[in-house]
């Protein structure tokens, strides 16, 4: 095993080498086993907007278990679940100090891992900026030793730059080209099982990476369809294509006097709808998003000032450093490089 100084210089210089997301996660992954036991991993991307997750790689024996893990973490009744590690100070915990070393209070140990030979888990959202780009379970097998404070605190110390290189290959994905422009949908049944699709949605569908699961369909289908009835707004999820440029998925519930079904519409992504993604992928901060997106809105610069309350020199500060961010020198650069889809630095 690589001392923990070493394993920080070599992720670093993974997370600084701009890989796409699937090497990245295959050379994280490696590298945090030179310095941490990991029997198997679970590495996913996430819509910073909705924290849903978006792709995921997962190995032996996680990938068997991907629906039942899914469904777990979709209900959102058990400890240690990912969207609750977002708020968390640090954004790591280990199933072990979630439960007090009960693991058995865990559904998802008791029901899942446990059956399956595994034991402590650690998690990670993977949290720069304030915006949420990931998560990472590791896992040890059952019965042998869990995981350290010592190993909590290196993946706390990492996770922000794994985050970091996340956000910075949001930037890598140019704009969607010969695809079909009408939506598709997907139709599932209760139970998640695939019902239908239309032709488009055929066509879409393959755009969408779908990791190491081995789910029939994309990890992001199931992930919109589960998060239904969670909010009063239909849920909806931005996925980066494997051609590059952006996907959207919403999901609906059809119901029927003989039976329920969830419908996924798949579609290529408008522009506008990625702004959110893209402006936070630029590391602005969360007042340098307000004035943004008031300026992509066509605000004045006394408009954002009388909307946001602060002082016209203030509004021109922050927006010096949205140029500086994102690499232009107007506003109508910056309207023309987020709505056209080119490329980031």
């Amino acid at each position: 095993m690589a001392d923990a100084a070493s394993a920080e210089r070599a992720m670093l210089r993974v997370c600084r080498s701009g890989l796409d997301i699937t090497e990245l996660q295959r050379q994280v992954l490696s590298t945090l086993r030179t310095a941490i036991t990991i029997d198997a991993a679970y590495f996913a991307t996430a819509d910073p907007e909705s924290l849903l997750i978006t792709g995921a790689v997962s190995e032996d024996p996680l990938i068997a278990l991907a629906p039942l893990l899914l469904d777990n973490e979709l209900t959102g009744r058990d400890v240690n679940v990912f969207n609750d590690l977002v708020p968390t100070p640090g954004h790591v915990r280990s199933l072990d100090t979630a439960t007090r070393s009960e693991w058995t209070a865990s559904p998802r140990y008791r029901d899942i891992m446990r059956p399956n030979g595994l034991g402590d888990e650690l998690r990670a959202a993977l949290v720069v900026g304030g915006h949420c780009w990931g998560y990472m379970c590791l896992n040890r097998l059952d019965g042998g030793l869990g995981f350290t404070d010592t190993d909590a605190d290196l993946l706390r110390r990492l996770a922000p730059h794994i985050a970091h290189a996340l956000r910075q290959a949001v930037l890598l994905h140019r704009t969607l080209q010969d695809v079909p422009l009408r939506p598709g949908v997907v139709l599932l049944d209760e139970a998640m099982e695939l019902v239908a699709t239309t032709p488009e949605a055929d066509e879409l569908l393959p755009l969408i990476g779908h990791g190491s699961t081995r789910l029939p369909l994309p990890v992001s289908v199931y992930t919109v369809a589960g998060a239904l009835g969670t909010s009063d707004l239909p849920p909806s999820v931005r996925v980066p294509a494997t051609t590059g440029g952006w996907l959207t998925l919403h999901a609906s519930r059809l119901v029927s006097a003989s039976e329920s079904r969830i419908a996924v519409v798949v579609e290529p992504a408008e522009p506008q709808s990625t702004l959110g993604v893209l402006l936070a992928a630029y590391g602005l901060t969360t007042r340098e998003l307000d004035v943004a997106r008031l300026v992509l809105r066509g605000d004045s610069t006394k408009a954002i000032s009388n909307s946001l309350h602060i002082s016209t020199h203030t509004v021109q500060d922050h927006l010096k450093s949205v140029f500086d961010k994102v690499g232009v020198r107007s506003r109508r650069d910056l309207v023309g490089h987020l709505l056209s889809g080119q490329r980031g630095p």
